[in-house]
């Protein structure tokens, strides 16, 4: 029974929902309301008062949790495998990545080695993406992190880091600029 559903849930959410409207248009409630109460029944947990913002996509929500209070942003692409914490914060356009095809042999083209496999992602608690951010499979981002706009984030990034950059590097910690002030 929760199998048909789930499959009624994504169809429904994919050809219709994705499509209401979000925050400042007219009827953005009813579009948060649609789309946080189909995914509750797509994603493998989906918290509470979680906003899914106009054409997020996830597959078929295999592997996906999502904490408390999250905010996937406007045409989030996010893989299978993917644990987001409370009180995420994502602008758009963000890519999070748990696939990979394989390209080491030279004997083989690229689109015949297959994909490597999946390698899990996990976003900590109250992190913030920044707009088109991508994050690259097996990354573990920290609790309280930003991630710059535009950055690719290739490693684990520490609890309170500020990151940005193509690959993704440390800027600052967060707190460090208020200590300076108060010094």
């Amino acid at each position: 029974m929760r199998s048909l559903l789930r499959k009624l849930c994504l169809f429904f959410y994919y050809s219709i929902a994705i499509y209401f409207p979000t925050q400042p248009f007219p009827g953005y409630r009813l579009g948060y309301f649609l789309r946080r109460n189909l995914v509750q029944w797509i994603a493998d947990s989906c918290g509470e008062k979680v906003i899914i913002k106009q054409k997020c996509y996830f597959g078929s929500g295999k592997g996906l949790s999502i904490g408390d209070r999250a905010q996937l942003g406007h045409n989030a692409r996010i893989d299978q495998e993917v644990k987001i914490g409370r009180d995420v914060v994502m602008g758009p356009d963000v890519v999070i990545m748990t696939n990979a095809h394989a390209f080491e042999s030279l004997e083989i083209p690229i689109n015949q080695q297959g994909n490597v496999p999946c390698r899990a992602v996990v976003i900590g608690n109250d992190v913030w993406l920044g707009t088109r951010v991508i994050i690259l499979p097996g990354v573990v981002i920290g609790d309280q992190a930003v991630i710059g706009a535009g950055s690719v984030v290739t490693k684990d990034v520490p609890k309170g880091a500020i990151v940005a950059g193509n690959p993704a590097k440390l800027i600052r910690m967060r707190g460090e600029r208020i200590e300076k002030v108060l010094d």
